[in-house]
């Protein structure tokens, strides 16, 4: 078939991460052994297919010469060859590379946006929405830093989703979640509303892959300015009586990340810094592929994070993805975790343009 040496590479390249990780001394870097663990996890999809089409195809070979003397085999010759076919696609598709993130962990911010208090209320209702889609998932949810606002809503929020344990690409958080950046859209009656007219205000979501560890991204200590303060609550009001907010700003990029959720100082400071990894990472990954013509970049995944991606109507129950044309009458499920079919019409949408993209390459 086409690819051979695509998948010879492949199989090339898993033998040799295999004696990798057999040896103890790669194991004394942990860093080094997560990324050679999430390459090899990735490649054993490509083993797999490989074997699977090898063993079809051979099934299919051999009816095909058994056919001429005895014909049932001749009968079982068309469903051979189809499970021949099949196979090969799924080979052809897993050699389509994979975003090198997608094993990652996430740090997910969402801030509110135009119109206020109900904005507010909005991004609470979308870290609810992702936090029950995280346990869907079996992922652990931390919260780094929460600004609240008067009304019980979030201001803006930054949290860290993780998978529980060793986890293939394809299962990630990074896979699952890297859509969902940009603006969101909610029309719905606030409650600050007295005539009942419909309202329509946004909160913006911001999606990084984490740092797996400080030698993902190194930071140069010079290259920060670090101010500390006192944290604060809603309305602005001093909710500490000791300087242990955190500010850090990374002069290079202008990045400015700020923590006051810990009442330690140190403890707000090591997830600022957490926080401005997955940025760094981020926009490292940004530059380096758009400064190759030919490097994978999703269709789907945004890097303009003023992009409206999608609509949540309450009125009408519904909610409508504006990249995919995904539309459905279940906001509420939605809302409560039941995410997974819209970020599956991301994933289909993102999946069949790189499989375009390595046809029109082929």
């Amino acid at each position: 078939m086409e690819q051979l040496d695509a998948v010879e590479a492949a199989l090339a390249e898993h033998a040799q991460i295999e004696r990798d990780l057999s040896d103890p001394a790669v194991h004394a870097d942990a860093g080094r052994a997560r990324r050679l663990g999430r390459r090899y996890a990735e490649l054993g999809r490509v083993v797999q297919a490989y074997r699977a089409w090898r063993t079809a195809a051979d099934d299919a070979q051999a009816a095909a010469e058994l056919a001429d003397e005895d014909p049932a085999f001749a009968d079982e010759l068309p469903a051979l060859r189809a499970a021949a076919d099949e196979a090969a696609e799924r080979l052809r598709r897993v050699l389509v590379p994979r975003d090198p993130d997608d094993a990652r962990d996430v740090i997910l911010e969402i801030k509110a946006g135009e119109g206020g208090e109900e904005s507010a209320l909005f991004a609470g209702d979308l870290l609810r929405m992702y936090t029950r889609y995280a346990e869907r998932q079996g992922w652990a949810v931390q919260v780094l830093d929460s600004t609240a606002s008067d009304l019980g809503g979030v201001k803006d929020v930054q949290v860290a989703i993780k998978a529980r344990g060793a986890t293939t690409p394809e299962d990630g958080v990074w896979a699952h979640l890297k859509y969902e950046g940009g603006v969101h859209r909610v029309q719905r009656v606030p409650v600050t509303e007295s005539q009942g007219r419909i309202h329509t205000s946004a909160a913006g979501v911001m999606i990084f892959p984490e740092a797996d560890d400080e030698g993902d991204v190194e930071i140069d200590q010079n290259d920060l300015r670090i101010d500390v303060y006192r944290s604060s609550g809603p309305g602005g009001q001093s909710v500490n009586t000791t300087d242990s907010a955190v500010r850090i700003t990374h002069l290079p990029t202008g990045i400015v990340v700020s923590m006051q959720n810990e009442k330690s100082q140190l403890q707000n400071r090591e997830q600022a810094l957490r926080v401005l990894r997955a940025r760094l990472l981020a926009a490292r990954q940004e530059e380096a592929a758009a400064a190759a013509s030919e490097a994978r970049r999703s269709q789907v995944r945004t890097v303009d994070r003023s992009e409206r991606i999608r609509t949540y109507n309450f009125p009408e129950n519904r909610i409508a993805d504006h990249r995919t044309g995904y539309k459905a009458y279940n906001l509420d499920q939605v809302l409560d975790g039941d995410l997974g079919p819209v970020v599956a019409s991301a994933v289909e949408a993102d999946e069949a343009a790189q499989l375009a993209a390595a046809g029109g390459h082929a």
